[in-house]
């Protein structure tokens, strides 16, 4: 009866999820949940946080334990079609844009070519939801092609002050607030928001990240969860006494974005998030909830979303030049 149980569990998977692979593009199709019929697009980009791991992670959960269709695009290398979080001028596959109903973006200092790039203003100003994680703060650096009208996402704009970070997500990139590499982040529920959707379930986050300095943010951001710099890399450790925790930065929040054509879009920023921070269930389940929340799902949010792993989960920790090289979108295949 064990064997046959693990058996139907398998099955099951296999069923509730299907997935289509491409050169450029992977797909997951999630069958049953209250996500059925949405679909989710995922950019992944970043050298150091290990973002290709984790967005791949989230979008398994999303499409096998929720039903969301969950596309993931990635920073490939065009002379051999593998993922390279080093090639910061390719993300192909961002035509699914047009059709997306939620966002997720995980990029760090990308300066895409503007057909790719008019594909993401053009979401940007659609009215649809983006969830921003950790270095999404800095997604854009224009350093070659200046004359770009795409060039004021850039993350020091003059123009557009603090480029999309700033302007849309709420902060672009000012500094570490925690000590990288050595204070890790809890994460502290504002009392204010205790009750909110995104929040249901979650009881405890906890990354080995650092906490960001946020200085920027808008006047219409609600801060649902801030940032407790801790002593050490541990769950466990302490505190770090002192100004670093009076006030706490914020971790977690959301706003309203209204874009250049009048459309107003949710936006949900963390600045956790790295792949080794979602092991974090608290932190996993929040993502989840968010997603319900931003697509107007909100009153089917369980009160304990499942977050559990789909496939294996085994992140890298997160540095330069750590990313797993040799890696095509269609080796992430799900396998029954």
């Amino acid at each position: 009866m064990k064997y046959l149980a693990a058996l139907i569990m398998i099955l099951s998977l296999a069923a509730g999820s299907r997935v289509r692979a491409g050169t450029d593009t992977l797909v997951y199709e999630g069958k049953e949940g209250p996500g059925k019929g949405k679909q989710i697009v995922f950019l992944a980009g970043d050298e150091e946080y290990r973002s290709e791991e984790g967005l791949t992670q989230l979008a398994r959960i999303l499409a096998v334990r929720h039903g969301f269709k969950c596309t993931v695009l990635f920073s490939i290398n065009p002379t051999n079609d593998m993922i390279d979080p080093l090639t910061l001028n390719n993300i192909p596959g961002l035509e699914a844009l047009d059709h997306a109903d939620m966002l997720v973006m995980f990029l760090r200092f990308r300066e895409l070519p503007d057909a790719q790039m008019k594909h993401f203003v053009d979401y940007v100003n659609s009215g649809k939801p983006i969830l921003g994680i950790r270095t999404a703060t800095h997604s854009f650096a224009y350093s070659k092609n200046t004359k770009s009208p795409y060039a004021k996402y850039d993350w020091q704009s003059k123009e557009w002050p603090g480029g999309f970070g700033q302007q849309v997500l709420g902060e672009t990139w000012v500094n570490h607030h925690g000590a990288h590499g050595q204070e890790s982040t809890r994460g502290v529920i504002n009392e204010a928001f205790k009750d909110h959707p995104i929040l249901r379930g979650v009881d405890d986050i906890w990354g080995p990240t650092d906490v960001y300095t946020v200085t920027h943010l808008p006047s219409n951001a609600k801060v649902i969860v801030y940032g407790q710099v801790l002593s050490g890399m541990h769950p466990t450790d302490p505190p770090v006494s002192g100004p670093k925790n009076h006030p706490m930065m914020p971790l977690i929040w959301i706003r309203d974005y209204t874009g250049e054509t009048g459309n107003t879009s949710k936006i949900i920023t963390t600045t956790i998030g790295a792949s080794v921070d979602l092991q974090s269930a608290g932190l996993r389940r929040l993502l989840v909830n968010a997603c319900y929340w931003a697509v107007g799902l909100e009153d089917q949010i369980p009160a304990r979303s499942n977050v559990d792993y789909v496939g294996d989960y085994e992140p890298s920790y997160f540095g330069f030049g750590k990313y797993k090289h040799g890696i095509k979108p269609s080796d992430l295949e799900l396998k029954p």
